[in-house]
C-alpha cells in the first residue's frame, strides 16, 4: 500500500459518459435503479447542520441517516489531516436508506473539512447486495463531488477490497479524472492503515475486525501478519501521548504548558500568522515522525532551524491529539456537547465555571493555545482562518469521547463550543 503524499495534476480533458460503459462483466449487476430525488430545500444543508445541535432530533431531515453511524469523523491522520470513514458493513437494506440523502449527508460533513487536506477511508467489508446502492448512484455520487471536494483529498483508502470493487473502479476508470485515480489506495488488511492512522482512533465495526481476523487466519504460517506494527516501549523522556500532570512533573519549573505546545506555538507567533491556510496543510510524515521521535528522546527542537510553518503546525496537532485524555477532559465531555442549550446571555459565565473546573496543566495550556488562535484569527484576511474555520480544525483535537471516534451529531456541538471559546476568550481568560 502507497502512502505517499499525492499531489494534484491539473484538470483533465473531459471523460466520456458512464452510459457507453459495458457493465455486463460485473457480479450481480442488476443492481435497482434509484430514482427518489431530493427537492431544491432538502439539498440545502446550510439549514439542516445545525452546529449549535448536540443529537438530531427524530423529526430533523437527516435523523434516519445520521442514526446508522455510516459516516464518522475520526481526528487527524499521521500526516495531520482529517480522516472521514465511510462504514459500509452500517448501510441497512435498499428499501430503509435514502441514497440520495445519504449523499447529501456525506456532503454536509465534507463541507466543514473540503478546505483543508482531508483523508477518506472506506470499510468495504459488509456491502451485499441487499444494501449496494445502484451504479447510477455510484455515477452521480462522483458527479456530485466537484474540484472542491477532489482538490484537497490526499488519499482514498478502501479496506478490505473484493474483485467485484476493484473490477468497479476499472469499469468507472473512464469518469474518474487521473489525478483522483492516483488517490486510490487498496488495504488488504487492518495493520496496513497504522502508515496512516492510529486504527484505535477510527472506531472500527466488531464485523469488519472479524473479518480482518479471518483473513488473517487463512494465510499460510509463514505468510501469517502481526495484529498490528509493535508498539514501541515508552522511552523515559517521552513527550507524545503523555498526561499533562507528567509532563508538568517533569518540567524544572513545573511549566503547565508542555514544552511542545511553547515550541510550536512560539514559532508559529513569529512566522506563521500571515501563512494562507495555516492549520489546513499536511506535513511531510518522516518529518513528523523524526520530530516526534526527537521530542520523545529528550532533544531540543528548534523549528526556527527547520523553517516550516505547516509541519510545526502538524506536530501541534498532532500533541494535542495524541493526548491520553483530551485537553478538555472527558469529564466536561456532555457539558460541552449540550453546550448549545445553555442562553447566549449566560454563555460565558458557564463557559468559565466549566472551564475553571479543568486541572491547572489543562487550564493553563488550553489559555495559551487559545491566546494563540486569537491572534492568528486577527489576521484572518491574509491567512484566511477565521474563529470559525479554527474552530473546524482544533474543536476535534480539543475534545473527543472516550471512543475517540465522532459522529456529526457530536462534532458540529464541540466545534460550536470551541468558536464560542474563540469569539469571547477575552472575557473567558482575563
Amino acid at each position: 500500500m502507497s502512502s505517499e503524499l499525492l499531489v494534484d495534476l491539473g484538470e483533465d480533458p473531459p471523460a466520456p459518459q458512464l452510459d457507453q460503459l459495458k457493465l455486463s462483466t460485473i457480479e450481480d449487476q442488476q443492481w435497482p435503479a434509484d430514482d427518489s430525488t431530493l427537492s431544491k430545500s432538502e439539498t440545502d444543508l446550510s439549514q439542516h447542520f445545525d452546529a449549535g445541535s448536540p443529537h438530531l432530533p427524530w423529526d430533523h431531515p437527516f435523523y434516519d441517516i445520521a442514526r446508522h453511524q455510516i459516516i464518522e469523523v475520526a481526528g487527524d491522520d499521521n500526516f495531520g489531516r482529517k480522516v472521514i470513514v465511510f462504514n459500509a458493513c452500517r448501510m441497512p437494506p435498499q428499501h430503509q436508506l435514502d441514497h440520495h440523502k445519504l449523499l447529501m449527508y456525506l456532503k454536509g460533513t465534507l463541507d466543514q473539512y473540503v478546505e483543508s487536506d482531508y483523508t477518506l477511508i472506506y470499510f468495504h467489508h459488509g456491502l451485499t447486495s441487499d444494501n449496494k446502492p445502484s451504479l447510477g448512484w455510484l455515477r452521480d455520487a462522483y458527479r456530485e463531488f466537484d474540484r472542491k471536494y477532489k482538490k484537497n483529498i490526499k488519499a482514498l483508502y478502501i479496506v478490505h477490497p473484493t474483485m467485484f470493487i476493484k473490477t468497479l473502479l476499472i469499469l468507472f476508470k473512464p469518469i474518474i479524472s487521473f489525478k483522483f485515480g492516483r488517490k486510490i489506495n487498496y488495504v488488504s488488511y487492518l495493520s496496513e492503515l497504522e502508515e496512516v492512522v492510529k486504527c484505535d482512533q477510527l472506531l472500527i465495526p466488531a464485523c469488519v475486525t472479524e473479518y480482518d481476523n479471518k483473513l488473517r487466519a487463512s494465510l499460510k504460517p509463514a505468510a501469517q501478519l502481526p495484529m498490528s506494527p509493535p508498539r514501541s516501549p515508552p522511552l523515559p523522556n517521552q513527550v507524545f501521548g503523555v498526561p499533562l500532570t507528567l509532563l508538568r512533573q517533569r518540567s524544572p519549573y513545573g511549566d503547565p504548558v508542555p514544552v511542545v505546545m511553547r515550541d510550536t506555538i512560539g514559532f508559529l507567533s513569529k512566522k506563521g500568522l500571515e501563512i494562507e491556510g495555516i492549520f489546513r496543510r499536511s506535513a511531510n510524515v518522516t518529518l513528523v515522525k523524526e520530530v516526534q521521535l526527537r521530542y520523545n528522546s529528550g532533544e531540543t527542537v528548534n523549528f526556527g532551524e527547520i523553517e516550516d510553518v505547516h509541519l510545526a503546525a502538524v506536530i501541534l496537532k498532532t500533541f494535542l491529539r495524541e493526548l491520553p485524555e483530551p485537553l478538555l477532559t472527558f469529564q466536561l465531555y456532555n457539558d460541552i456537547v449540550n453546550f448549545s442549550s445553555v442562553s447566549t446571555e449566560n454563555q460565558v459565565a458557564v463557559m468559565k465555571t466549566l472551564l475553571e473546573s479543568l486541572p491547572e496543566e489543562n487550564y493553563g495550556s488550553l489559555r495559551y493555545l487559545i491566546t494563540f488562535l486569537a491572534q492568528v484569527s486577527t489576521n484572518h484576511e491574509v491567512n484566511k482562518m477565521t474563529n470559525s474555520n479554527l474552530a473546524v480544525v482544533f474543536g476535534p483535537n480539543l475534545l473527543w469521547g472516550r471512543d475517540n471516534a465522532m459522529s456529526l451529531s457530536a462534532i458540529g456541538p464541540i466545534n460550536s463550543f470551541t468558536r464560542t471559546l474563540l469569539d469571547q476568550q477575552h472575557l473567558v481568560f482575563p
